[in-house]
């Protein structure tokens, strides 16, 4: 690997760890100030809103200016809404503002490693990447479960600023002041992360202009008879698994009697079988055999349904390490082949954005049910079967899309393979 690579892995790692931390410090403001139940698991579908919004022009604009610098300016968005969050701003409208920073972020972090490495070493890369980001997320949900716990909090408590009253009264306004540290610390690596020398294309002068080209980017992404098949699995995976985020802390207190400190050690737990996946599938698994993995989302799918019947931690913890690393080996050979075929049809940071639109819409539809459902006092329960069976059957729809498309287009799709195993072996 590059070395750019490693200082572009270290932006990363800081900026989710922050961002995983804040989650739980969001969810511990909102339960501290005694807020109803549905606003706490509207905190998924609020980050995801502006991934929906912006994206016909996010990735524009990662493709326009060098891509550290965006991810630099994506980091201080992220400060200024923990800023909000701290003096006064409702914490859904905060958090909002931060999920803007990370969409902004994410077609830059993702759009980079085309630019800087050739396609033989995309699916080791991406292994690497969400490796790291699951690390991340794992060090972070624990981190923040500690930071609004009963031994940090008070420490952090305790400082004061000279003659300035800060108005941080509370633990998770504690835990919330400190992960600006860590945003900072991101921010520093994004300032030395190299240029890459691919040329960048600027922004029309009517942004307006975007809509139509992100419009046909998206319809040509899932046109595409393997794009199609890759945004289909990661939409599903990632439109799961980030309310799986939520899901499991109400689940954990549900089943186990958990407060946010001990529960978040339980996300921490899918999050680890979730990077294992990740890094054997860098090693084992090939860009031009990205498709074989379809049937793990149809067992991880039926994995969520057998959660509801585990009610000790010790049953609960190896099973959760399993359903993250089907998770983790299905997800990343998938990304890479999308990111392929993106790169290919229309360029890295429209084809992230892309990406990101049809990932984080289904955050939101689902996590939008799911905050609708808790407020009419539907079970954390009910809501895993449904979302168990809801990964598993639209897997096998998915699989059986890629069957048809094999037997009916099986000159062009096996055309598509043989590009990527030629970019796999050359590039």
């Amino acid at each position: 690997m590059k070395r750019g690579f490693f200082t572009i892995m270290a932006a990363q790692f800081f900026s989710s760890l922050a961002d995983n931390a804040l989650f739980v410090g969001a969810v511990q403001l909102l339960r501290s100030a005694n807020a109803p139940e549905w606003q706490q698991a509207a905190l998924v579908p609020m980050f995801a809103l502006f991934y929906v919004v912006l994206a016909p022009f996010v990735g524009a604009y990662a493709d326009a200016y060098p891509k550290g610098r965006v991810m630099l300016v994506s980091n201080t968005i992220k400060i200024v809404g923990c800023l909000l969050m701290l003096f006064g701003s409702h914490p859904l409208m905060a958090y909002a503002v931060v999920g803007l920073g990370a969409a902004a972020y994410s077609p830059a972090k993702y759009g980079i490693l085309t630019e800087l490495l050739p396609a033989s070493q995309l699916v080791k890369a991406n292994g690497w990447i969400e490796g790291l980001t699951i690390a991340s997320i794992i060090l972070g949900v624990l981190l923040g479960g500690q930071l609004v716990g009963s031994h940090i909090a008070p420490f952090l408590l305790s400082f004061d600023v000279p003659f300035i009253d800060t108005g941080i009264d509370t633990a998770p306004e504690a835990a919330i002041s400190a992960l600006i540290l860590l945003y900072l610390a991101a921010a520093w690596f994004n300032i030395r992360i190299p240029l890459t020398g691919v040329e960048m294309r600027p922004l029309p002068r009517r942004l307006i202009t975007l809509l139509p080209d992100f419009w046909w980017c998206n319809t040509r992404l899932w046109g595409d008879r393997l794009g199609q098949i890759s945004l289909a699995t990661t939409t599903l995976f990632w439109g799961v698994s980030g309310n799986l985020r939520y899901i499991v802390l109400a689940w954990a207190a549900a089943a186990l009697g958990y407060s946010v400190t001990q529960a978040s050690s339980l996300v921490g737990v899918v999050a680890v079988g979730t990077a294992v996946g990740a890094v054997v599938a860098s090693m084992r698994m090939r860009l031009e055999h990205a498709t074989r993995v379809m049937p793990l989302g149809i067992a991880m799918g039926v994995l969520v349904i057998l959660l509801n019947f585990i009610s000790n931690v010790w049953v609960a913890a190896p099973f959760l390490v399993l359903l993250g690393a089907l998770g983790g080996f299905l997800v990343v050979p998938m990304n890479a082949l999308l990111q392929h075929r993106g790169h290919n049809l229309m360029g890295a940071g429209r084809s992230i954005a892309v990406q990101n639109f049809n990932e984080q819409t289904c955050i939101l539809v689902l996590g939008g049910l799911y905050s609708l459902s808790t407020g009419m006092g539907v079970s954390a329960f009910a809501a895993i079967s449904a979302f168990g069976v809801l990964v598993a059957g639209c897997m096998w729809l998915i699989k059986r899309w890629h069957e048809r498309n094999c037997s009916e287009h099986g000159e062009e799709v096996g055309h598509l393979l043989e590009i990527a195993r030629n970019d796999n072996l050359h590039g």
